[in-house]
């Protein structure tokens, strides 16, 4: 979308995509701990022997989805500039209680903390990845209803992040020239939200660290929403005017997509709202069956021997 002469303006989060450990942890985690929907099993598209698992909402909404490369031997990484820090969920009105105490049941350690007059359940995946949780009104609830958990607690979608940056000044630049608007300071942080209901807060941490190394436990990657294939062209050619070495459109399937890696060293990539995860599966089989791409299809006997083996659980 055009925005004031020119600016083009992202409604917020599209996705994020992290790096863990063996598959079966993280199933167990993000659908049997935190109650997501695993709407999407394929794979890594440049490396099918590793599954691509994306979570998110009952559909998969943009701003809801979490994606994982699980590897279950791969190394540790370290969590620094150059990474998303940390991924905050948005949850209902008055079910931070019901999280407390859901954290508590699975042995999870949690801080609360208080930023921006909110407060935050702070806590790490069972892979080292940074989480945390806050409530608010805006969004849709979660339709999706897993184990203990109903839709007036369910995590609707992403609140957030917190971006590490090793150029915080570039960072904050580019979130500008993306739309975002710049809306406090506070200790070390800086504040900019968007239009978008769900995955629009975001916090820069203004004092650069030491750089992260990319691993289990860290964050690959944010991909921000644009509503259609012509606004990613108009978008490739804005940040591209801007300085910035964007690639090519790749063809991810459900969406597509662009990247490019921001002066403060975090891999960004604008991706499309549609066509959806719907497109290949009914909305009562999502994320039930191995869904493959074209170009790996013929290949489909041998990739499903070295894969391991997983399941969707209820741990309650």
């Amino acid at each position: 979308m055009e925005g004031d002469k020119n600016k083009m303006k992202t409604a917020g989060i599209h996705h994020i995509t992290a790096i863990v450990g063996h598959p079966q942890e993280n199933v167990d985690f993000y659908a049997g701990v935190l109650g997501l929907r695993l709407v999407k099993q394929t794979v890594n598209f440049d490396d099918p022997g590793t599954y691509h698992f994306y979570f998110g909402d009952d559909v998969g909404s943009p701003g809801s989805i979490i994606t994982f490369f699980p590897w279950a031997n791969a190394t540790q990484g370290e969590i620094g500039d150059g990474q998303v820090g940390v991924t905050s969920y948005l949850v209902p009105k008055g079910a931070l209680s019901f999280w407390e105490s859901r954290l508590t049941k699975f042995g999870i350690n949690y801080d609360k903390t208080e930023r921006f007059g909110e407060q935050y359940l702070q806590f790490n995946d069972i892979h080292g990845l940074r989480l945390e949780i806050v409530e608010r009104e805006e969004g849709p609830n979660n339709k999706w209803e897993f184990g203990e958990i109903t839709s007036d607690v369910a995590i609707k979608g992403f609140g957030g992040a917190i971006l590490f940056s090793s150029k915080p000044d570039e960072t904050e630049k580019l979130l500008t020239l993306m739309g975002l608007e710049r809306v406090g300071e506070e200790g070390d942080l800086v504040r900019f939200t968007s239009e978008g209901d769900i995955g629009n807060v975001i916090d820069i941490k203004r004092t650069p660290g030491q750089r992260g190394r990319m691993g289990v436990g860290t964050v690959h990657h944010i991909a921000w929403r644009t509503k259609d294939d012509e606004e990613q062209l108009a978008w490739r050619q804005y940040i591209s005017k801007n300085g910035y070495r964007v690639t090519d459109v790749r063809d991810r399937n459900y969406f597509n997509a662009i990247y490019f890696r921001e002066h403060g060293e975090i891999l960004f990539e604008i991706a499309t709202d549609p066509p959806g995860f719907g497109i290949d599966e009914d909305y009562e089989k999502m994320g039930s069956n191995l869904k493959l791409p074209p170009q790996y299809e013929p290949h489909r006997q041998q990739i499903e021997t070295v894969l391991l083996p997983y399941e969707v659980r209820s741990l309650d």
